[in-house]
């Protein structure tokens, strides 16, 4: 029998996962990526313990924990001080992998991306290659690409992020909307910040229409990322460009008052932008004939779970396992069965991640200690996030219900 070929769309963590789902499957596949590089500057990740396990599935893990830095803990706090609100042990104690049986890591994107290659076998990424156009032939779906050759498939899987060419060949334009939040963030020596308390944990700092996350990344926690997060503008001045030019002021100005931790930290930034926040809208269809949809292309979610890189994974692991047990002889019925089997999930935590950008933000004082009782509740409220399996549970039916209950 003749092999499929299949063309996974762009080689950021959803796409070297499902080629790692592939290979580990014997199912041949070629990653084509627009970018001539595997690089980006100063973004990194939360990997929990949903994506970890299935990276370790496939011979990761050494790598992961080599070049990342694992939280004590995970900690809230107020604006004004360094009181603790609520706090969960992670890496304290061995509580998070016992708990989810993975670990959770602090990792920078780049060095992400760095392992999960070298785990891919052969020369199975082309670089370069800016998909311009898909069209639906007797053949196969064609894959042209600007100023490369074109490619002929049995299967094409965008993962090509939020401003997906394979979901606008799916789906149409205009399934993306501004989130009315936008974000500073940036990458700072843990020894620049004199004042932080527990600098190798994950932590929250909220206040009034604006919060910040940071936590350690790199091998030792030498560095500490952080995503800084405000409410507006009301309206993103420019829908071609989601990010924008912004001073020190700027990113000073949202934080004035704030502990000094925090305004410590945002003062070291050399990254004088501002990031949009935008997500996907549901989308009716996640495929149309050979095409089909993973990650942020289908589900862009802000990211105050975490769950961006890790809910790619886990489409892109249950993808590639569908694929190998039932093949292609049906791709309709498969890719149907596909979106069935993630939308639930994924929509669930979408609209979690949203309504944790209004907890984060509250202002009144009755909400705020409602907060912190459910907060110290962390485990009870959001373990279904963490504990997924997509090789036990395809339907996570807790988080389902958490969703159909709110």
């Amino acid at each position: 029998m003749t092999p499929p070929r299949i063309a996974i769309i762009g080689a950021g963590i959803g796409g070297l996962a499902c080629g790692l789902a592939l290979q580990e499957a014997g199912i041949p596949f070629t990653i084509y990526e627009q970018a001539d590089a595997l690089t980006e500057i100063g973004a990194a990740i939360a990997l929990s313990a949903n994506g970890s396990r299935e990276l370790a599935r496939f011979g990761c893990l050494p790598g992961l924990q080599a070049a990342s830095c694992e939280p004590s803990e995970l900690i809230w706090r107020g604006w004004r001080d360094q009181t603790r609100i609520a706090a969960h042990p992670v890496r304290k104690n061995g509580a998070y992998r016992a708990a989810y049986g993975a670990p959770y890591f602090g990792i920078h994107r780049a060095a992400l991306q760095r392992v999960m290659r070298a785990q891919l076998q052969g020369d199975v990424i082309r670089l370069d290659h800016r998909l311009s156009e898909l069209s639906e032939t007797d053949q196969g779906i064609r894959l042209d690409f600007s100023r490369q050759d074109s490619a002929l498939v049995d299967l094409v899987i965008g993962a090509d992020g939020i401003k997906s060419r394979v979901r606008d060949h799916v789906a149409g334009s205009g399934a993306i909307r501004y989130s009315g939040t936008s974000a500073f963030r940036g990458i700072v020596p843990a020894t620049c910040l004199p004042h932080l308390p527990d600098p190798q944990a994950i932590q929250f700092w909220m206040g009034r229409d604006a919060h910040l996350l940071h936590y350690a990344i790199g091998p030792e926690g030498g560095d500490v990322n952080y995503f800084a997060v405000t409410e507006g503008p009301a309206d993103w001045p420019d829908m071609n460009r989601w990010v924008i030019e912004a001073t020190r002021d700027d990113h000073l100005k949202p934080f004035k008052g704030w502990d000094k931790a925090v305004t410590e930290m945002i003062a070291q930034s050399h990254m004088f932008a501002r990031w949009g926040l935008f997500v996907t809208k549901p989308l009716r269809h996640w495929h149309k004939g050979r095409a089909v949809l993973i990650g942020d292309g289908a589900h862009a979610m802000v990211p105050h779970h975490g769950q961006g890189a890790n809910t790619s994974i886990e489409d892109a692991v249950t993808l590639a396992r569908m694929i190998a047990h039932d093949g292609l002889s049906d791709t309709e019925g498969l890719l149907t069965r596909f979106a069935a089997r993630r939308r639930l999930r994924t929509t669930a935590i979408q609209k979690s991640a949203t309504a944790t950008n209004e907890v984060l933000h509250l202002h009144d004082d009755a909400d705020l200690q409602a907060r912190a009782r459910r907060l110290r509740h962390f485990p009870e409220e959001f373990g279904w996030i963490h504990d997924f399996d997509t090789r036990k549970a395809p339907l996570d039916q807790a988080g389902v219900a958490r969703l159909r209950a709110r």
